[in-house]
């Protein structure tokens, strides 16, 4: 058999899945800076054509990666209550990005309409209605969710070790008093606690 045959039996074996399961493996050993379609096509042993093939750009392979991070949100066993079920929800997305290498930062800035995303989407809108908001404030407040648990997750993830002293450092009392005041509550860590306290802001809107 050519070399050109192995290329095309490849090919012909290869499925978008096995594309995007080797995308995010790519991820996890690179880092979203490292990802690109010639990593993922040299992982896979194909040519990068093939890779584009499949996914057709980066950013297109990106919002696959990022519906399939949120394939892995288990929805059973939620709870019956409504608000509850909204602070599940949010919880479980947050350990699904967490559970992948800058999964925040892949997730953060797509818009993919894919089947995952509309799934979890649709669960979160729904308790938010059961919990008594009205349609605009379901979708806003479902937004707003969705932004602050990226944003944080995000922070999380690049955060410093906690040794990291160059905050500690810059912040003086006389230049900046007030951040100074609070500058034990600012260093790393306690990402569980500020989990709880914004959603606790966020959800506290909500009709009572």
């Amino acid at each position: 058999m050519t070399n050109k045959q192995v290329r095309e039996n490849a090919t012909d074996r290869l499925t978008r899945a096995a594309v995007i399961g080797a995308a995010l493996q790519t991820l996890e050993e690179r880092g979203l800076d490292g990802l690109s379609t010639r990593a993922v096509a040299d992982r896979l042993g194909v040519r990068m054509n093939t890779v584009l093939w499949h996914v057709k750009t980066k950013a297109r392979m990106v919002e696959l990666m990022a519906d399939a991070v949120l394939g892995t949100i288990d929805h059973e066993d939620l709870p019956a209550n409504a608000l509850p079920r909204v602070r599940e929800l949010a919880g479980r997305y947050r350990r699904a990005l967490l559970a992948h290498r800058d999964g925040a930062a892949l997730v953060a800035g797509t818009y993919p309409a894919e089947p995952h995303t509309l799934r979890f989407a649709d669960h979160l809108i729904e308790a938010l209605l059961a919990a008594g908001a009205d349609e605009q404030r379901a979708a806003w407040t479902a937004w707003t969710v969705t932004y602050f648990v990226l944003g944080l997750t995000q922070e999380e993830q690049a955060a410093p070790d906690r040794h990291d002293d160059r905050l500690d450092r810059a912040v003086s009392p006389g230049e900046h008093p007030a951040l100074h005041q609070v500058l034990d509550h600012l260093g790393p860590g306690s990402f569980e606690d500020r989990f709880a306290f914004g959603l606790d802001a966020i959800l506290s809107r909500l009709p009572a």
